[in-house]
């Protein structure tokens, strides 16, 4: 499904965000707060757009996606970026290899999410952190009606004119509904064994930033 989507992935994504997905990547850049010369693994990159912010800032950054589509039109865009074939349950990875791991609008696709949190942790050295961005529940009534709303009904038909796979925004859609609030995924982390966790609210909660530690 990935791989269909992979050719307008990226203005896709900015379209159906209105943008604001260029402030979250932003904002997940501040969250882990890498210097140059530190190690951080992006999960779930797909094409690299979410690894650019980290590369471009000295970090040593190793994008790594199950899609070998994204993969592709990743190297096209980013030859410079070392793109991993990966799967986030078995990650090809070292214990202890990273400074930070961070996943943004991925960890919902993850077949197994818990034993995604438990390879994320052991690929993290001591001290490191992790960085999630994910679309979450708004925290505010009226706008969760208005949000769910635009999820079924606007964002299918918005994909139709500017996706290379409109149907897999269908599914978008009801992964986002079925996905854990703040408070679930924060307990996820905890279960797999990740300390000091927390979150932040971003768009009124349509997405969180969740950040934890080993």
């Amino acid at each position: 499904m990935f791989d269909g989507v992979a050719a307008r992935y990226d203005l896709t994504n900015t379209v159906l965000a209105m943008r604001q997905d260029v402030r979250w990547r932003k904002l997940v850049a501040q969250a882990l707060d890498l210097r140059p010369g530190q190690s951080v693994l992006d999960l779930a990159a797909g094409t690299g757009t979410s690894s650019e912010p980290f590369a471009d800032a000295g970090v040593q950054t190793v994008p790594c996606d199950f899609s070998l589509g994204m993969l592709r039109v990743g190297k096209t865009r980013r030859a410079d970026l070392p793109f991993v074939a990966g799967d986030a349950t078995k990650l090809p990875f070292a214990d202890a290899s990273f400074d930070a791991v961070t996943i943004s609008f991925g960890l919902r696709n993850v077949v197994d999410v818990d034993a995604a949190l438990a390879e994320m942790r052991r690929v993290t050295k001591p001290g490191g952190k992790l960085v999630v961005c994910e679309f979450s529940h708004p925290t505010w009534a009226p706008w969760r009606t208005v949000y769910t709303e635009y999820l079924m009904r606007a964002l299918p038909e918005v994909a139709k004119v500017v996706s290379s796979n409109p149907d897999a925004y269908v599914y978008l859609a009801e992964s986002i509904r079925a996905w854990p609030d703040q408070r679930g995924l924060a307990a996820k982390l905890y279960g797999a064994g990740w300390d000091k966790v927390s979150h932040r609210n971003l768009s009124g909660g349509i997405v969180a930033l969740h950040r934890a530690y080993r």
